[in-house]
């Protein structure tokens, strides 16, 4: 697929405004037909410019009142180690992210939770269980200030 024009920025920007928006009504704010929507869409799948459709939903109702993130360094960082960490964490439910970085510790993980005893216990009985965990240090979300899953593409 060749760079994205404009009309393929805007949208980029209105599926992720809006990942129900039909071909029929971008077609219609952009004054384009439905065809070329829809054309345009399945080649930004393809390319993976869009990679999946999902609902966002609301971690408070459902009972996730307490989101946590780890700062986890392990005591051996070869390649073998590496990855049976991550293979590790991806089994773990409570964990929504996580990420390699660099600095002084090795990954970060973004946990929800219900509360502070649920934490208290993913911690102790399932992140401190791992085999070659260093040191794990927490925070804890008091409020979000600024939270969206958009991207700035126009």
């Amino acid at each position: 697929m060749k760079a994205l024009d404009a009309i393929d920025r805007r949208i980029l920007t209105m599926l992720q405004a809006n990942g129900k928006a039909t071909n029929k009504e971008i077609a219609g704010v952009l004054g384009m037909s439905i065809t070329p929507i829809y054309e345009r869409i399945k080649k930004m799948e393809e390319a993976g410019y869009i990679k999946a459709y999902a609902a966002v939903v609301d971690r408070d109702l459902l009972g996730f009142k307490l989101v946590a993130y780890c700062n986890v360094q392990l005591k051996e960082h070869s390649k073998e180690y590496l990855e049976q960490f991550e293979s590790q964490i991806a089994s773990l439910e409570e964990v929504s992210e996580c990420y390699h970085i660099a600095g002084m510790f090795d990954y970060l993980l973004k946990v929800h939770v219900q509360d502070v005893e649920a934490y208290r216990a993913f911690l102790a009985d399932k992140l401190a269980a791992l085999d070659n965990i260093g040191n794990v240090q927490s925070s804890f979300v008091m409020k979000p200030v600024k939270w969206q899953l958009s991207l700035p593409v126009e």
